[in-house]
């Protein structure tokens, strides 16, 4: 399973953006996938996660209401769209395979990582 974040980049206060994730293994389709991110001196926190079929979500308390996570199965890609984005969302976003279908909020549920994509959002 090869995953692969982008997106990211640098934003205001109050805009908007939206993160993709490829996954290059059709078999991932399947499994449920989530987004975490790490800010500088902080550890890694989840953000959001999805189950394999786009039924349920679940999000982070300071992103509720704000961001938003969906998948094209076909397609096999992941989206986190983040509205209202704040300075303290200052970031590197991962997503991540969980190991079975379901959401899942925790590290431990994550089996396959990819590569970050920074998000910097100034004030």
């Amino acid at each position: 399973v090869q995953l692969q974040a982008s997106g990211g980049g640098l934003v205001q206060a109050g805009d908007s953006l939206r993160l993709s994730c490829a996954n290059s293994k059709r078999t991932s389709s399947n499994n449920g996938m989530g987004w975490f991110r790490q800010a500088p001196g902080k550890e890694r926190e989840f953000v959001a996660t999805i189950d394999w079929n786009g039924g349920r979500s679940y999000y982070s308390d300071s992103v509720q209401g704000r961001f938003t996570v969906s998948r094209d199965r076909a397609k096999n890609m992941v989206y986190l769209q983040m509205s209202s984005l704040k300075p303290e969302d200052t970031a590197v976003y991962y997503c991540a395979a969980a190991r079975g279908a379901w959401a899942a909020t925790s590290e431990n549920d994550y089996a396959y990582w990819g590569q970050g994509t920074q998000v910097t959002v100034s004030s």
